[in-house]
């Protein structure tokens, strides 16, 4: 039998990576072959995680990250990434021998370590911003972790380059200020300021014409303000703020280029879209109200296009019936008629769609959550749990800095 793992080696620092002129497709018979290698371990695996599971399903990540992968390239890209970490050899032909079990502890170790820098690095910073806002005394509190003889996580520069690898080169990614006012004012001019969802009209708005406009205050559309129910509307990125978010050396930092590579791992060259200012840019932004910017940002709530029509989606949930009276819901987004404000861009709500199922499907939002409300209920302890160890990895790379959730 020729030997399972591949020859090549992790390289040891991100220099000298080779600049392809961009990722390779495979060909049709090699990605057969992949895709079979991919779905006997991910299938092995899944089976033994599912008996004796803690925490989220690592397999099942890993598999419906590549399967919500969102082209046949992307998914091309992310096969060689796997395999990269897997160190098994993409072009192989022959069945993997689970029955040897030197073999199959390493195979399950690699898996893991794919799945966890999957999750450290590109969901779990997706979500906490959202779902647990930070004030100045947390990060001190996590800071203690640090003093007592952590060193600032950062993913691996094997793992950096794995990813570089498959993606056939680097691209330099650029930090991006802090113009959210601007984004906000825009927003609520595209969306008539209003709920893309539920149509409430925005109250510090309804508030300023009711002011001066008393019974004759109108709203975008000419229709009667008054008795029109209102709430304070917030300015919600699809792709987070902090996914961008320079450091003080206006530099990003190398788990945020990790979780910018995954995600043009996951949508090919996508972070073009949002590269530098672009993060706040309207098309990748919307108003919404506090209580479903919260929802969003948790990947709870998503919008699915509805086929055939333009900027038509159905916002749906994974919360419980009843939790949210307004969804589902059909709805057609707000269009400035000469087009001079961009509307919400459809390649970027069918990447948060992509991540709410995987996080969904996976277990790895409820995992999360679980991580959450641990900390919230007993704080970090400085015991090196892998849990809360993740919350510490966060503040340390840089996406925990200050209060960050208006910035969501």
């Amino acid at each position: 039998m020729a030997p399972v793992f591949s020859q090549h080696r992790h390289q040891s620092s991100l220099e000298g990576i080779i600049n392809f002129s961009g990722p390779q497709p495979f060909a049709a018979d090699q990605r057969a072959r992949a895709q079979r290698r991919f779905y006997s371990i991910i299938n092995h695996f899944d089976i033994t995680d599912n008996s004796r599971r803690v925490g989220y399903r690592r397999p099942l990540l890993v598999r419906y990250t590549y399967e919500y992968s969102r082209s046949e390239l992307s998914q091309d890209i992310f096969l060689r990434a796997f395999f990269e970490f897997m160190k098994v050899d993409v072009a192989g032909e022959e069945d993997i021998d689970f029955d040897d079990e030197g073999l199959e502890n390493q195979l399950g170790k690699n898996l893991i370590t794919f799945a966890d820098f999957l999750l450290d690095n590109f969901f779990l910073p997706r979500l906490v911003p959202i779902r647990r806002p930070v004030h100045p005394s947390d990060s001190a509190n996590l800071f203690t972790v640090k003093a007592s003889g952590q060193h600032t996580p950062q993913p691996s520069p094997a793992h950096l380059s794995a990813i570089q690898r498959a993606q056939g080169g680097m691209h330099e990614f650029t930090g991006t200020p802090d113009r959210i006012s601007v984004l906000q004012g825009s927003c609520l001019i595209r969306d008539r300021h209003r709920c893309v969802i539920s149509r409430k009209f925005d109250q510090r708005e309804a508030i300023v014409r009711l002011t001066q406009h008393g019974h004759a205050a109108q709203d975008d559309e000419g229709n009667p303000l008054q008795g029109q129910l209102s709430m304070i509307l917030e300015v919600a990125h699809i792709l987070p703020h902090s996914l961008t978010q320079a450091n003080a050396d206006s530099q990003l930092d190398d788990s945020k280029k990790a979780s910018l590579m995954i995600l043009n791992m996951f949508d090919c060259d996508v972070s073009h879209l949002i590269d530098g200012v672009n993060i706040d840019r309207p098309f990748n932004a919307m108003s919404l109200t506090r209580d479903l910017h919260t929802h969003f940002g948790n990947f709870t709530v998503f919008f699915e296009p509805v086929p055939d029509q333009e900027h038509t989606y159905r916002i749906d949930t994974f919360l419980p019936p009843g939790i949210l009276p307004d969804i589902p819901v059909t709805r057609i987004l707000y269009l400035v008629n000469d087009r001079s404000i961009e509307p919400p861009s459809p390649r970027l709500l069918a990447l948060h769609h992509a991540i709410a199922r995987i996080l969904h499907l996976s277990g790895a939002g409820e995992y999360i959550d679980n991580i959450l409300r641990d900390m919230e209920e007993t704080g970090i302890q400085e015991d090196g749990s892998t849990e809360l160890g993740r919350m510490v990895n966060l503040t340390l790379g840089g996406w925990l800095d200050g209060v960050v959730d208006s910035y969501a």
